[in-house]
């Protein structure tokens, strides 16, 4: 390995398992220090265990790599806060916070329970939010002192939240939220030298086993396996990446892409009379792209 986050103090969130496990154990190989975050939870967000982060711990420091465990609940606003001061307690500060914890709970908008609603939400977008603020406040102290902070968020948003899938409502507009949530807070934190961006992965994990409902073989499991996933984040997550912000990397297997968000199509001058709209209507559903697909292609 290069040495590409020698020193770099990084935290990952949901990293006991899956993507966020590959990212844990792919930037201590690059040289960070890691505080590994995971509740210990099922794949629908109940139940604790301090197993899975810990044991990531034990690999890191069985490759001769720095690393803590962490198990607060960060989709609450005290551990999220709790997460970020282990960090700068035991490493000296923070660079880098990768926000990856979630959890699934699918169901059709029509079937779907309050309860399922607010744990999807609350996993992922107040989970993402709560680091954030935490560690937003942390680089804004430096900058103040006159620190150079280099500083680091990464969002994992997902196409279910950028081009939208069927069943997953609640995850989708989680997902949805936290990349506006990126572009948004890069803008704001760029002042503090920080930068703020996320990747949309698609990767076999136990969230996603079985979803497509096809079989896996060999080459699937290979071509989707969540180490494609650790490289673009661990690069994002360097001080090479600074010229790098607002922005969302699709990324599946040995795809990498950059996906371009909302903007204004075609246009024409409306009318106060709303019998008059369907033609106008109708203009612009001719002339305007597709929503996308999965992939991000046009739908068909």
């Amino acid at each position: 390995m290069s040495g590409l986050c020698e020193g770099r103090v990084c935290i990952v969130t949901g990293a006991g398992r899956g993507i966020g496990r590959e990212h844990a154990l792919m930037l201590a190989a690059e040289g960070a220090k890691v505080v590994v975050n995971d509740l210990g939870g099922s794949a629908a967000g109940e139940g604790a265990d301090a197993g899975p982060a810990q044991q990531v711990v034990d690999e890191i420091v069985a490759l001769g790599g720095e690393a803590v465990a962490n198990t607060d609940d960060i989709s609450d606003w005290g551990g999220a806060e709790a997460l970020i001061a282990q960090a700068v307690g035991t490493f000296g500060r923070l660079d880098v916070l990768i926000n990856n914890a979630g959890i699934l709970r699918d169901r059709m908008l029509a079937n779907m329970s309050e309860a399922e609603w607010d744990a999807v939400i609350k996993v992922h977008l107040k989970g993402t939010a709560g680091p954030a603020h935490f560690a937003a406040a942390h680089w804004r102290d430096r900058s103040k002192a006159g620190e150079e902070t280099n500083g680091r968020i990464i969002n994992t948003t997902s196409p279910s939240g950028i081009y939208g899938n069927i069943g997953q409502t609640n995850y989708g507009a989680a997902k949805a939220g936290i990349a506006s949530f990126t572009i948004i807070a890069a803008d704001e934190l760029a002042r503090y030298g920080v930068t703020v961006n996320a990747i949309a992965p698609g990767a076999m994990t136990r969230l996603t086993a079985g979803l497509s409902g096809a079989p896996v073989t060999d080459e699937v499991q290979e071509a989707m396996s969540p180490k494609w996933i650790a490289p673009i984040v661990v690069w994002l997550a360097s001080v090479e990446s600074g010229g790098v912000t607002g922005r969302v990397f699709d990324v599946m297997g040995d795809l990498l892409a950059v996906a371009e968000g909302w903007h204004r199509g075609p246009r024409v001058t409306q009318t106060q009379d709303p019998s008059d709209i369907g033609p106008l209507v109708e203009q612009l559903m001719a002339e305007a792209r597709p929503n996308a697909d999965m992939m991000g292609a046009d739908r068909a």
